[in-house]
């Protein structure tokens, strides 16, 4: 039974905000979509709703309440605005040097002040992992294959990386081979991140080694930001070399959970929910 009467879905780009789409509409139940300009991508435009910049809060809370939203989920990516193009309304251009100071402080900072403001406006805002069910990542393998004992120790270090600069709002990835830090995710997303490993210099003959980590980072609202692997991170993982991709389970949302398993199946990696008994081996 939802906590809410009508959710408002504030879109960004990726698969998300349209996972959260179809679930209200196989579930039957209304809600209220508004697209974040600049950021929404080219399937959820095709959907009936409205366009707000991310520095029209007014405008953002006035559509919320015209269309009798109770509760807010933040899906997808929203890409940082530039300050100096960012066009506010009256509520925008009061929330503007909070917002200003939080980015200073790093993307998730940002996101925070979002929340704070719907909150204090007595809206429930609520995760993608509470509006869609099945996404959250379960404890341990989720396909055929498993990590080896090297492969949770590198899994482990590579989740202590992420939890260690954390504080510095730097990303909720990093790859891990036999003991060695390949890459940790900074501004191009995990994507890209890979890609970057992909390139790095391989012997022919060197078998696949590695793993992909994604956890949050320390303090992160868990709300508006869980991490996120889905097929195509297992193409990017397969391409650079490792051996599986590994998210902490119940903090790590898995899109397209079916086609993911059984491309990670396919191509022999591991695709693993892992747990604080990983990080802390008895």
């Amino acid at each position: 039974m939802a906590r809410w009467r009508k959710l408002g879905l504030i879109a960004g780009g990726g698969a998300l905000p349209m996972r959260v789409v179809a679930e209200r509409e196989a579930l039957g139940e209304p809600y209220h979509l508004i697209r974040i300009a600049g950021s929404a991508d080219a399937p959820i435009n095709s959907k009936l709703g409205d366009e707000c910049g991310l520095g029209e809060a007014g405008k953002i809370l006035r559509l919320l309440r015209e269309a009798d939203c109770d509760a807010v989920c933040f899906a997808g990516v929203v890409r940082r605005p530039d300050f100096a193009a960012l066009k506010v309304d009256w509520r925008g251009a009061a929330l503007l040097p909070k917002i200003i100071a939080a980015a200073a402080r790093g993307d998730g900072a940002i996101l925070d002040v979002l929340v704070e403001t719907l909150e204090a406006e007595n809206f429930l805002v609520v995760g993608a992992d509470e509006a869609v069910r099945g996404l959250t990542a379960p404890q341990g393998p989720l396909g055929a294959h498993a990590p080896s004992t090297d492969d949770v120790a590198d899994i482990a270090k590579a989740a202590a990386l992420i939890n260690a600069i954390g504080p510095f709002d730097v990303g909720q990835a990093a790859v891990v081979a036999s003991g060695h830090v390949l890459a940790v995710e900074a501004a191009e997303g995990t994507d890209a991140m890979l890609s970057r490993c992909a390139a790095l210099p391989r012997a022919p003959e060197r078998k696949r080694e590695g793993v992909l980590v994604k956890r949050p980072k320390p303090g992160q609202e868990l709300r508006v930001d869980l991490p996120v692997v889905g097929p195509e991170t297992v193409r990017r993982a397969q391409a650079a070399g490792l051996r599986g991709v590994a998210v902490e389970a119940g903090l790590a949302l898995v899109m397209n959970r079916d086609e993911a398993i059984a491309l990670a199946d396919e191509a022999g990696l591991f695709l693993y929910g892992f747990s604080e008994a990983d990080l802390n081996p008895q």
